[in-house]
């Protein structure tokens, strides 16, 4: 793949390791992770082949290197609508994509398969949305998860409470799913494809 990176920021690093930034800069800095720094500042950054013995030693997934791929679940019980934003996200060729259709599924899901996006619809069959957020955000191992809530709702007061239980995005259905894929892409410090 063309796009795979060779170099990586201590961010970047701690995204794919699934730790702090701050774990990442001590492992460097204590020589536990070999790397470089940018000549003239104080930017650490950390080649590929590096990263990757890094994570076998230490026993940390490196599916998440080798692929490139950002994982992202997509959480609603709108058929069409799942199969539009999975299809969007395939195509995209960023997202290794699951879906759920409930919160139930979504809650199980975001444990084992641990997503770096979860979009979420606010109005499920059995619990709604917010409740799924404060369960993702009551997790310590899911602290870097990212959360896009979508819905067809609009109070203003029920969009904060949103907000305040852990979601970190807002669309209002209906939506362009490039809207989608721009706010995910934000959320995750991606490029942003230039439009083709």
């Amino acid at each position: 793949m063309s796009n795979m990176k060779t170099v990586y920021t201590t961010g970047e690093a701690a995204r794919i390791c699934k730790v702090s930034q701050q774990t990442i800069i001590r492992c460097f800095d204590s020589g536990q992770l070999k790397g470089f720094r940018v000549p003239g500042s104080k930017f650490r950054r950390i080649p590929r082949d590096i990263l990757y013995k890094f994570m076998k030693e230490n026993g940390i997934p490196t599916d998440a290197l080798e692929s490139g791929k950002r994982k992202a679940l997509v959480v609603d019980d709108d058929e069409e609508l799942v199969e539009l934003i999975r299809d969007h996200l395939e195509s995209d060729g960023r997202f290794e994509v699951r879906v759920a259709s409930n919160g139930f599924d979504a809650g199980m899901m975001v444990k084992e398969y641990h997503p770096d996006v979860v979009v979420l619809d606010v109005m499920l069959p059995d619990i709604n949305g917010k409740e799924v957020c404060q369960r993702i955000r009551s997790d310590p191992t899911l602290s870097d998860v990212r959360i896009v809530c979508i819905s067809g709702m609009v109070e203003e007061d029920k969009i904060s409470d949103l907000l305040a239980s852990g979601a970190n995005e807002f669309l209002q259905k209906p939506f362009e799913v490039e809207q989608l894929v721009d706010l995910m892409c934000k959320q995750l410090d991606v490029e942003p494809i230039a439009a083709r």
